[in-house]
């Protein structure tokens, strides 16, 4: 029995459907969030959802259908959506569950990852904690007292030296030619976003790596040494370019 035939030129395409008619707030925002994988804090819907009660737990439902979950911290300047801890074992399988990662990432990228997440996020979470209590003690001294937001990532988040990177932890991490292509992968996951020579918090950095159990890990272990000690030297050579405009006035 003979197909029936199909021109040449024609492609067969599904019928569309009329968006409006069948998706609500609700569904497009998760349709939005699987589409562009994060969505910045900003965004009209997401602004809506986050003081929407309502429509923050349409989200979830609708995303919890398929085994997700819509996740946010006032620390990050994006929301973004992850498996739902039971839908793990069913995506990954045993193996996943106990490989390190389940984003297909080398160690080594992993241990660059975890190195930038102490570098970038460590220290941006100090600066608005400190930010964020010294605008707390000037309410308290203001006649009419107004609920002043947390400072964003982007006033406040730190950017990395790639030079000072790889002088710093190039013979760990591979050197030059390994690290270059673990900061790829870190940038296509979009846990970094790169700007000539600096690093700088990308959108899912301080969403999907968890702080309350990488934080006293890295600041409690050997790792922690390190990067205080990288820190120290950052904010010194800071101090010096600071101190340079100054000391050529004088001459």
């Amino acid at each position: 029995m003979s197909r029936p035939s199909v021109p040449a030129n024609s492609i067969p395409i599904l019928p569309s459907i009329a968006m409006n008619d069948v998706l609500d707030d609700a569904a497009v925002l998760a349709a939005e969030l699987l589409a562009r994988r994060w969505l910045p804090r900003q965004h009209p819907r997401v602004r809506r959802a986050l003081v929407d009660a309502d429509l923050w737990q349409a989200v979830q439902e609708r995303l919890g259908q398929v085994g997700l979950r819509l996740i946010d911290n006032i620390h990050a300047d994006h929301v973004s959506v992850a498996l739902l801890r039971g839908a793990e074992g069913a995506v990954f399988g045993e193996a996943g569950l106990d490989a390190n990662n389940n984003v297909d990432l080398p160690r080594d990228a992993v241990s660059l990852l975890v190195v930038l997440w102490s570098l970038i996020v460590l220290p941006k979470r100090e600066r608005q904690a400190a930010r964020a209590a010294t605008a707390e003690g000037e309410a308290q001294n203001e006649m009419f007292r107004s609920e002043r937001p947390m400072p964003s990532a982007a006033a406040v988040s730190p950017v990395v030296s790639y030079k000072a990177l790889l002088a710093d932890f190039g013979t760990q991490l591979g050197r030059k030619t390994r690290m270059e292509g673990n900061l790829k992968r870190l940038e296509t996951h979009g846990f970094i976003i790169r700007r000539g020579d600096d690093i700088a918090e990308g959108p899912l950095l301080d969403l999907l790596l968890d702080y309350d159990t990488l934080a006293p890990r890295i600041l409690d272990g050997a790792l922690g040494d390190v990067l205080a000690r990288t820190r120290s030297q950052a904010e010194a050579a800071r101090l010096a370019e600071r101190a340079k405009p100054a000391e050529e006035a004088r001459d």
